[in-house]
């Protein structure tokens, strides 16, 4: 490497460490406005709850009145669904038996001369 490359090379190392530098104190600026506002926003927002448990305490200090008495209710009469379900008919169910089907494959294998031969797969 020569001279000219070193000395270029060390000059755009230097701007990128300048522009990294600018940007890092760009940044940091901006957090601090950030938490001041963050900080403006929460104290906000602390006084309006504060303002809410208060009101919440003048309401649990203001008891509802009492409710009503519930009233008895009226006797029920013995369904009548009872004798009728006793009359039903019985049902019994019965399983139809299985339905079994035998195809018998002739496979050449039991001894007789079935004309194919013996021993294939049909």
């Amino acid at each position: 490497m020569n001279k000219f490359h070193v000395t270029v090379l060390a000059l755009l190392f230097a701007g990128s460490a300048v522009l990294g530098a600018v940007a890092v104190t760009r940044t940091t600026h901006l957090g601090s406005a950030a938490t001041q506002a963050n900080n403006s926003a929460v104290a906000a927002r602390a006084k309006q709850l504060t303002v809410y448990a208060a009101k919440l305490r003048q309401e649990l200090k203001a008891r509802p009145p009492a409710l009503p008495a519930v009233p008895k209710p009226a006797p029920v009469s013995p369904p009548v669904v009872a004798a009728a379900a006793s009359a039903a008919p019985r049902i019994v169910y019965h399983q139809p038996p299985p339905i079994v089907v035998t195809v018998h494959k002739h496979h050449g294998d039991d001894g007789s001369d079935g004309g194919g031969g013996g021993g294939g797969d049909d």
